[in-house]
């Protein structure tokens, strides 16, 4: 797409923080366009422009139905995923069921029945898996085996293979970007890796030291509005070009951990899960086994100098008090 023809751009997921910055760097970059975003929850505008609005609504198909047929939108920015950080995902299955699947389902018909001309959705780098016969480099073709040994992540596994499925399915009638990033960090994003890092004295491997990826908040916001003119349609991996040990990570935000051997993690985890620190099970496994994308796709697409944050100033950016 070119940059003249985006006049209208809709956010999903405005709440929150990684939304509130590509909010205010697509004012920057279309300056001639009107966004609006929306989201279940409330959301404080911390960008103040009359061209972003923001509606407060439930995510219900009649909702989206009329969100649709009372605008025009040229680009839709899908960011409304429902993340699995609390410690008990199964208690939220349904909830994460209607909207990563039935909800994401809604608004690709929707954007094909009114004529977007662009779609992006944010996936996740998780829906790969950790596994110890990974690949040295994780590529977009690469199997989704993320719910084989949890069940609980087979709603992001289906929502990421749904959109894949419509992305080909529908190339010639609209563009879809699927973006599998790596973990985003930075301090507007309180995900289950920056708590993992910011928390004091949790289990880290003594005898295994995994190569981890970040990327910067603001870097993530980046990319995406640079997918809308940019780079055409097809899944992407994110990520810069940089890795980082997990021993070296923790170093890095400077706080405490615990020196534990790697055939403990998950039994440590577990005791530390049930009396004041809180993390899904299933990343304790990218603690354990190598997860390390592949970002050559997106990089063809990508300007010299890109990404503004290294591994380590984006670590940095969340250190605690």
């Amino acid at each position: 797409m070119e940059n003249s023809q985006v006049k209208s751009i809709l956010i999903i997921g405005m709440a929150g923080g990684l939304a509130k910055i590509t909010g205010g760097l697509l004012l920057k970059e279309y300056p001639n366009a009107q966004i609006l975003g929306v989201d279940s929850r409330y959301a404080d505008m911390f960008v103040k422009d009359s061209r972003l609005k923001f509606q407060r609504m439930r995510y219900t198909r009649s909702n989206f139905e009329k969100l649709f047929r009372n605008n025009v939108f040229d680009v839709v920015i899908h960011l409304g995923r429902i993340s699995h950080s609390n410690a008990n995902p199964r208690a939220h299955l349904a909830q994460r069921l209607d909207l990563n699947l039935m909800g994401t389902g809604r608004i690709l018909e929707l954007s094909l029945h009114f004529n977007i001309k662009k779609i992006i959705i944010l996936s996740t780098f998780h829906v790969y898996g950790a596994f110890p016969d990974n690949p040295i480099f994780v590529k977009e073709d690469s199997l989704l085996r993320a719910s084989i040994k949890y069940p609980e992540l087979r709603d992001v596994v289906e929502m990421d293979q749904m959109a894949t499925n419509w992305m080909w399915k529908y190339q010639h009638q609209m563009e879809t970007i699927v973006l599998r990033p790596c973990n985003i960090i930075g301090p507007q994003i309180r995900n289950s890796m920056t708590q993992f890092l910011t928390t004091k004295y949790v289990p880290v491997p003594i005898d295994y030291n995994p190569m981890l990826q970040f990327i910067h908040e603001f870097d993530m916001a980046k990319s995406l509005v640079h997918c809308i003119s940019h780079v055409p349609t097809g899944i992407y991996n994110v990520a810069t070009n940089e890795s980082i040990s997990l021993r070296e990570a923790k170093k890095a935000v400077a706080v405490p951990f615990i020196n534990v051997p790697v055939f403990l993690i998950e039994q440590t985890a577990k005791l530390i899960n049930k009396t004041f620190w809180s993390f899904p099970n299933y990343l304790i496994d990218y603690l354990k086994y190598p997860c390390v994308l592949s970002n050559s796709e997106l990089n063809k697409y990508l300007p010299p100098h890109f990404f503004k944050y290294s591994i380590r100033e984006a670590l940095e950016l969340i250190k605690i008090d």
